[in-house]
């Protein structure tokens, strides 16, 4: 049985259409990301998978429990931590790992070894009320507080925005550890470097899943040349590019513009021809498909983070 079956979901909010119709399943043990922009339903279905809202339509399951009947059940089984912070800004660190234990009716010496390498990090501000905890730290608390019941199945909604790069590193290395103990996450992330690091994936745009496989096999299936081009003038370039007959597609993609390129075309004449209309110091570099390329090819949009 899969810890996870999502079977037709849908959710309006008035005239907005913020889930059509979603299925999959989340297999055990696995990592499986939600991947896609801000407004693509991410955080909709984590609200109705862990029972705080209910779905016009469709059918889900959270560890062979039925979202809508046995939502009481799931709630003892789940671990949620949702995008904003949520814990107690005026209780201490201590306070918030002790309140969330005794909500679940256990105790933090019961489950301590499943947060101590989480927890052992804030350890020493545990008197630190949390209003005052960097954004690194606060996530450390509040993955410590969703972990603390020791829940089956984790559900983390965009746990790293607005994170610095190391506490987000840390946070996936977390994750592989967690994953070791057999715990189910469903993490949901805006960004596309991060697919790479779960097992399966849902790239995910304006209620729909546009495609659910491991990464390797959405890059296999979809992945094209890219070429990454630089200039002088990158936004002057973006246009002329995106005008060049030899262009299939080209989008900014952090200091460089990815490029794919219709068939026949040659790096080195897309770099005389930009040479030509004035552009300086062209780089042309052929590079991997990543995910992102294939989310942009799949949904044909470029609104997504990169970095």
């Amino acid at each position: 049985m899969a810890a996870i079956e999502i079977d037709g979901i849908t959710k309006r909010y008035g005239s907005v259409e913020a889930l059509r119709g979603v299925s999959a399943s989340v297999e055990r043990g696995e990592i499986f990301g939600l991947i896609g922009p801000d407004g693509a339903g991410k955080s909709t279905l984590f609200r109705i998978l862990t029972t705080l809202m209910s779905a016009d339509g469709g059918r889900a399951s959270v560890d062979g429990l039925d979202v809508a009947q046995e939502y009481r059940k799931i709630r003892s089984r789940v671990g949620y931590m949702p995008e904003r912070f949520s814990l107690y800004l005026d209780l201490t660190v201590e306070e918030n790992l002790k309140l969330f234990a005794t909500l679940f009716h256990t105790t933090v010496e019961e489950n301590y070894a499943l947060v101590q390498g989480i927890y052992g990090q804030i350890a020493p501000f545990k008197n630190r009320r949390a209003a005052a905890l960097s954004g690194g730290m606060k996530q450390k608390l509040a993955l410590s507080c969703a972990l603390i019941h020791k829940p089956s199945i984790l559900f983390l909604d965009e746990p790293t925005t607005g994170v610095d790069p190391v506490s987000r590193e840390e946070l996936w290395e977390i994750l592989g550890h967690l994953k070791r103990q057999g715990i189910t996450t469903l993490v949901s992330t805006p960004y596309m470097n991060e697919a790479r690091l779960c097992d399966r994936i849902a790239l995910m745009q304006e209620g729909r899943f546009l495609e659910v496989a491991s990464p390797s096999a959405i890059v296999a299936r979809h992945g094209r040349t890219v070429w990454a081009v630089r200039g002088d003038r990158m936004s002057r370039l973006l246009v002329d590019l995106r005008a060049h007959p030899a262009v299939e597609t080209c989008f900014a993609f952090g200091d460089r513009h990815h490029v794919t390129p219709c068939p026949g075309a040659t790096t080195r004449h897309l770099r005389e021809e930009m040479e030509a209309q004035g552009h300086r110091e062209v780089e042309i570099q052929e590079i991997a498909p990543g995910i992102e390329d294939c989310f942009i090819r799949i949904a044909g949009r470029p609104d997504v983070k990169d970095e």
